[in-house]
Formats: structure tokens, sequence, C-alpha cells
């Protein structure tokens, strides 16, 4: 048998309207997964379903707040009744705010903590309930190069990416003897509308593609496969790692 097919899984990926949720979500009901998509904008949500659904896959939306712990119960709840079990779930709804570290407002550290950080544990520990008693499961959080990297301008980025790097493995912790795996995989650089400002910023993008081995930006398909391996039986003894998909950037100095 294939042990990356994912014929019969259920997946659950937050903030996969667009960008790389989007994309994971694509790759994993190219898999063979039923995928259910999140999003807070329903409109948005509809609109990347029928380009999936375009495929052939089988897909469906649900529209909750990943930051709101009671709408998040809720609606995994719902998920649950309506769809049958969760078998995979990709964490990957995330925001970034700029700015230097001094004249950071807190309003903007308390919403990046609220995207990056909060979302992850509120839906991971709403998934995991139902995941821990039937004694499996694939949890797959979306971590960043910034989980070991910092660069002017994005320190609360950086703290929230390192946080969920930490959070990755103490799910593994404390789940893993429960069957599950919990992992992380963590790009570099990705031309996506989150770093719409830095690919058009002709000077930062000079500077990635020679500080990158590869050369180039991250393209959505490379996530493909790191994606279905993370979701699929083939990673059953992988747990609390990062998976690091950025074209050789965290390998150099």
């Amino acid at each position: 048998m294939n042990p990356f097919d994912l014929s019969g899984r259920r997946a659950l990926i937050t903030g996969a309207s667009r960008g790389i949720g989007h994309a994971i979500a694509t790759a994993l009901a190219s898999a063979g997964a039923h995928v259910i998509i999140n999003g807070r904008t329903q409109a948005a949500l509809d609109e990347a379903a029928a380009v999936i659904r375009a495929t052939g896959a089988r897909v469906d939306v649900s529209s909750f707040d990943v930051t709101d712990a009671t709408q998040v119960n809720a609606g995994v709840d719902a998920i649950e009744a309506h769809f049958g079990p969760l078998d995979i779930l990709v964490n990957n709804a995330g925001i970034q705010r700029r700015g230097p570290l001094d004249k950071f407002t807190d309003a903007d550290w308390h919403a990046l903590v609220a995207h990056n950080l909060d979302s992850v544990f509120f839906v991971g520990r709403a998934v995991a309930r139902h995941m821990i008693p039937r004694g499996r499961g694939k949890i797959i959080n979306i971590g960043s190069v910034q989980c070991e990297l910092a660069r002017p301008t994005i320190a609360p980025y950086t703290a929230t990416k390192g946080a969920v790097r930490n959070l990755t493995r103490g799910m593994c912790a404390d789940w893993a003897g429960h069957g599950l795996q919990i992992n992380a995989i963590c790009p570099g650089y990705f031309d996506t509308p989150l770093n719409k400002a830095l690919v058009e910023n002709s000077e930062f993008d000079s500077w990635l593609r020679k500080r990158t081995p590869a050369g180039r930006w991250g393209r959505l398909e490379d996530l493909h496969g790191a994606a279905v391996f993370l979701a699929s039986r083939a990673s059953d003894f992988v747990n609390g790692q990062m998976l690091y998909v950025d074209g050789g950037i965290t390998a150099v100095i």
C-alpha cells in the first residue's frame, strides 16, 4: 500500500482561503483526503473551495475565528458531528506585523500572539480532545524560519513562531503516547500575499536570493510533499520535529 495515500482521511486546515493554507489543502486533497478549509470570510472560503473542488476532490468549509476559544470548540465539535472524525489538523492561520521593536504597539503585539500562537493552542486542543480517545491523529503546525532566526522589524513575529516551535514539542510530549504525531513545517521565504511587501522590495529580493543557497523564493508547490508526508502513515514515527522547507537558508551563515 502507498504510505502517502490519504484516501479516507479527513483534514481541517485553518487559514486556508489563500497562500500556504490553500496550497496545503490542495496537496492533501490531491493525495485523497476530504479537506475542510477554515477562515473568517465565508465568500473567500467558498471561492477557495471551488478551486480545489474543480480537481474532483471533496471539499467543505467551516468559518470560525481561531483566536476565540469558544468559537473554536463549537466549530471543531460541529465538524466532527457533521462531516465525521478529523484525522489531520493543519494549524496554518497567522498574520504578520512589522515595525521597530521599541515602537511596536500593544495592539499589534496582542494581535500577533492571538493569531499566531493562541490559535495553535485553541485549535490543537479542541481537535486533540477528539483524536485522543480514538488513539490516532496528525497535527501539523506551521512555523517559520523565524522559529530559529531573527531579523530587524519582526521581533514579535519571531517570538510567536519560536513559541510555536516549543508548543509543537510540548504537544508531542503530552499526546504522542495517545497515538498522535505532532510536527511543524517551517517555511522559508515564500512568494505569498503575506510577503507581498518583501517580494516587491528590490533590495530585499536581491538580499534574499543571495542569502538562500537555492537562490530563489519558495513556491507554494514546494510545500506539497512535506505536508503530505507529515499527514500520512509515512511519518508515523516522526514526532515533535520541525521540517524546514527553506531552500537551505537555516543551514548556512
